[in-house]
């Protein structure tokens, strides 16, 4: 097992007690550091910041109007099924 990557899940793995970034459904953005997870992705994650992003067009000018909010949280736990994507954090010579 060790550092390998044989599956998806092992970037997981190798993941945890480090920030990750999670891309949720409903352009949600988690960045937090991953305590634990299951088979179906579900996971905890510490020291959480959330920034969720919106869009709404003006009716009198149709211009596209982009909002973000951010919050932090202690310990969040984050159900699998609303989860897009996984961003390891990253290691080697870059990380340096």
């Amino acid at each position: 097992m060790g550092d390998r990557v044989e599956e998806p899940i092992d970037l997981v793995r190798l993941s945890l007690d480090e920030r990750v970034v999670v891309k949720m459904r409903n352009d949600r953005e988690l960045v937090g550091k991953l305590h634990a997870y299951d088979q179906h992705l579900n996971m905890v994650l510490g020291d959480v910041e959330e920034t969720i992003t919106s869009m709404e067009v003006d009716e009198e000018t149709f211009e596209e109007l982009i909002t973000t909010e951010k919050r932090e949280i202690k310990m969040l736990f984050v159900r699998g099924d609303g989860i897009i994507l996984i961003s390891p954090p990253i290691r080697g010579a870059a990380a340096q």
